[in-house]
């Protein structure tokens, strides 16, 4: 069998992506799995060094831009499209399923016209705008949240969860030891954030007093990698400051607390990993999904949540100390964290792919 994943841009779209590959590769080593993505997006990079063929096409995302951008992506939608058809007719596909991102509309309804199987996957609570789209048009539509459901057609729908890689979940989900102290890992999603990090750096010098016992991994995105490690350094802190971490499984692994952003995928990370987070939305997400996204994870005892609005170092420095003080609520946290995880996702959204494939 063949499949084509199409979309990424970030790592949100990206690893759900990769997950289902690797779970469709894992059932017959014979199967092939080729993505449709953009130079732009965090696949040019990432895609390769996994074994994994990219094929690229020129889109431009639609959603708050200027008028002149936005008819430069309006102008590039029938080329994205035809391109789009060259690649599935040379590939073809028994199945193309939209992770999201800009590459994820264009390919999907080329293979719909194509009368190619078709499906979409939805990470956040509150379905975006493409999603929404092409769901009026695939076959197949999985979504992460039991709430997510009535935004879509009932006979189209089915709760997956959200996909997470093999590596979480044939390695995660143990206790952490502490043993020796407290980690903390901080990232603001695969480009960084950097009201995130500038708070973190911020409140640095009330973390001094825990310095002996605290160990910090942080993800910076490159734009901030210097600040960040500067700030640490004038502090005394064991800190490991990185602009992106290619072993997050590891990273997850060690920790005792998360500080990110409430990226679905991060999320689904996090639950896969039965960690406890401060989860701190990005305000200027689509219709406010992350905010969405971190409130199901609030409401379930797993997290946290910060409001950027509301977010200052001495607030974040009193949630990180209450929760790495308080062994009882971490663990609690924790149980309930890895409760909420969805580790067979990507085994539910193959087998689905499968079937629709017949």
């Amino acid at each position: 069998m063949r499949i084509v994943i199409a979309g990424g841009g970030t790592g949100g779209h990206l690893f759900p992506g990769i997950a289902v590959a690797e779970e469709f590769l894992r059932r017959d080593p014979q199967n092939r799995a080729i993505f449709i993505g953009t130079k732009r997006g965090i696949e040019h990079r990432l895609l390769g060094p996994l074994g994994y063929e990219l094929k690229e096409i020129d889109v431009e995302g639609l959603m708050g831009r200027g008028i002149r951008a936005l008819m430069k992506g309006v102008y590039a939608i029938p080329n994205s499209m035809l391109q789009s058809r060259r690649i599935l007719k040379s590939f073809g596909p028994d199945v193309v399923i939209g992770v999201g991102g800009y590459a994820s509309g264009p390919a999907v309804m080329a293979a719909w016209l194509m009368r190619i199987p078709t499906a979409i996957a939805e990470q956040n609570a509150l379905a975006g705008n493409t999603n929404r789209i092409l769901g009026r048009f695939v076959d197949k539509i999985f979504v992460t949240y039991e709430q997510s459901k009535n935004q879509f057609s009932a006979g189209k729908v089915m709760v997956t969860g959200n996909p997470v890689r093999a590596a979480f979940t044939e390695r995660l989900g143990n206790p952490v030891s502490r043993k020796s102290g407290r980690q903390i890992l901080v990232f603001g999603g695969s480009q960084g954030a950097a009201a995130i990090n500038k708070t973190v750096v911020a409140m640095l010098p009330y973390l001094q007093k825990m310095k002996d016992s605290l160990k910090i991994v942080h993800q910076t995105g490159e734009r901030d990698l210097v600040m960040v490690k500067k700030a640490y350094e004038q502090y005394g802190l064991d800190a490991r400051v990185s602009p992106f971490i290619e072993d997050m499984v590891s990273a997850y692994e060690s920790s005792d607390l998360i500080i990110c952003r409430a990226g679905a995928t991060s999320l689904a990370e996090i639950t896969a990993a039965g960690r406890a987070s401060i989860l701190i939305p990005f305000p200027w997400a689509a219709n406010d999904h992350q905010t969405l996204n971190a409130r199901a994870m609030v409401e379930a005892g797993a997290a946290e949540m910060i409001q950027e609005s509301e977010l200052t170092p001495e607030a974040l420095f009193a949630l990180v100390q209450s929760l790495l003080l308080d062994e009882r609520k971490l663990q609690e946290m924790e149980d309930k964290s890895k409760k909420s995880g969805r580790l067979d996702a990507a085994a539910k959204i193959v087998d689905a792919c499968l079937q629709l494939a017949v």
